[in-house]
């Protein structure tokens, strides 16, 4: 039995939502992959999951893991909501929306301003009040995870943003651009 996590309660339709925990990492590898088999997201190594395990929330029902979200931060003002997955037998209960809420609601306790998606389901996410955008105005580090999909090189997928928070904190100055801007000294 895992311990519940401080972030937890019950949700409307009978499952849990709660910080994930090592203990949910195979049950998360398993939805998740299921899922990427079918084209319709990345799938995950096990050491991505307990690396990233911070990031994710999870919606239980029965001791079973029906779905799943991340919010992985990017840069000061920049985090992904990514993994977004409920398993057909939970569908249409509200778990997708009681997942992304949550990410959204992290998202302004850690004073990020803006969240993004890469999504294939540009319809459930423009419900929730994501607008679709051009994905070369995302940064380039955005696109870490990209390179290593079958589909990159003829992505389909639908970039998206949402704004949480009004006012941004300004960004820090991205030190390989900084580098870069620096005149080069020659000689002493």
């Amino acid at each position: 039995m895992t311990p519940n996590p401080p972030f937890c309660y019950n949700t409307p339709m009978s499952g849990i939502l709660r910080r994930a925990v090592v203990a949910d990492v195979v049950g998360m590898q398993r939805l998740i992959n299921r899922h990427a088999e079918r084209g319709d997201m990345l799938p995950r190594a096990l050491h991505e999951l307990y690396e990233d395990l911070r990031d994710f929330v999870i919606v239980e029902e029965a001791g079973e893991i029906v779905g799943c979200a991340a919010l992985h931060v990017n840069w000061a003002n920049l985090a992904e909501v990514k993994s977004v997955v409920v398993d057909e037998t939970a569908q249409r209960r509200g778990y997708g929306r009681q997942l992304v809420d949550a990410c959204i609601a992290d998202a302004r306790a850690l004073g990020v301003a803006t969240l993004f998606c890469l999504t294939y389901r540009p319809d459930f996410f423009g419900s929730l009040g994501f607008t679709e955008v051009d994905r070369n105005t995302l940064p380039r580090k955005v696109w870490s995870e990209c390179v290593r999909c079958p589909k990159f090189t003829n992505c389909t997928e639908i970039a998206m943003t949402l704004q949480v928070l009004d006012a941004a904190p300004p960004a820090p100055v991205d030190p390989l651009t900084a580098l870069a801007a620096m005149p080069m000294r020659h000689g002493h």
